[in-house]
C-alpha cells in the first residue's frame, strides 16, 4: 500500500505564526495555489481512498487536490491537529510573556506538560498511533491519500518507521508538497519527503 502524505496548505494562523490545533483557519491564496499545484502533480495517481482531518483547512486542501476525482473523501478525529487549549491562536512570545509558568514548564518537557485547556503530546500521540492501526484493515488499498497537518504527519512517518516519538521534530512536511510511505505488512518505507515534482 502506498500512502501519500499531503499536509494542508498555508492558513492565516500559518502567517501569523501562532499556535493553531483545533482553531478555525482559512487558507490563504497561496495555500488555495500550494492545493491546486498538487492537484497537477498527483493527477495521474488512482487513489483508491482519501482519509482527511476533519479541520477544514485540511478538507478544503483535500477538495482542491482531487479536484474532478470522483473518490470520496472520509474524515477522521484521529487527524486532527493537537488542540492547543487556551494557547490556540496565539504566538509564543506572547505566552512566554503572560503565561510564564505554563510555557516554561512545556519549553522543559513538551511531552509530558498539557498547554492549559488543550491537548497532551501523550493523548495526541496515542489517537495517531490509533489511527495507524487501523492501517491493518486497509491492505487491500494500493493508492491512499492522508490530507493532515504538521504535527500528525511528522509524528505518523516516525511511529511508522519504529521512531520514538520525539522523533516527529525531523521530518517537517512543507506546504505544496506531497511524500510517501510505501507500506507492506508491517514494514514502512519512507519513499520521498516534501516532493515539488509529478508523481
Amino acid at each position: 500500500m502506498r500512502l501519500w502524505l499531503v499536509r494542508h496548505g498555508e492558513t492565516d494562523a500559518n502567517v501569523a505564526g501562532v499556535f493553531c490545533g483545533h482553531a478555525p483557519a482559512v487558507l490563504t491564496a497561496r495555500g488555495i495555489e500550494q492545493a491546486r499545484s498538487l492537484q497537477t502533480l498527483l493527477q495521474d495517481i488512482p487513489f483508491d481512498k482519501v482519509i482527511c482531518s476533519e479541520l477544514a483547512r485540511a478538507q478544503h486542501t483535500a477538495r482542491l487536490v482531487l479536484a474532478d476525482k470522483n473518490v470520496p473523501v472520509e474524515t477522521t478525529p484521529l487527524l486532527n491537529e493537537m488542540f492547543f487549549g487556551d494557547w490556540e491562536m496565539r504566538h509564543h512570545r506572547d505566552l512566554a510573556e503572560e503565561d510564564v509558568e505554563n510555557w516554561a514548564s512545556w519549553c522543559a518537557d513538551w511531552e509530558n506538560t498539557v498547554p492549559p485547556g488543550g491537548e497532551g503530546f501523550q493523548d495526541f500521540s496515542a489517537r495517531v498511533r490509533e489511527f495507524i492501526a487501523t492501517l491493518a484493515n486497509q491492505s487491500q488499498q494500493e493508492n491512499m491519500l492522508i490530507v493532515s497537518h504538521q504535527g500528525v504527519l511528522s509524528l505518523f512517518i516516525a511511529l511508522l518507521l519504529k521512531m520514538p516519538a520525539a522523533a516527529l521534530w525531523h521530518f517537517h512536511l512543507d506546504q505544496g508538497c506531497w511524500s510517501l510511505i510505501e507500506l507492506t505488512d508491517d514494514f514502512a518505507t519512507l519513499r520521498v519527503l516534501n516532493s515539488r515534482a509529478s508523481a
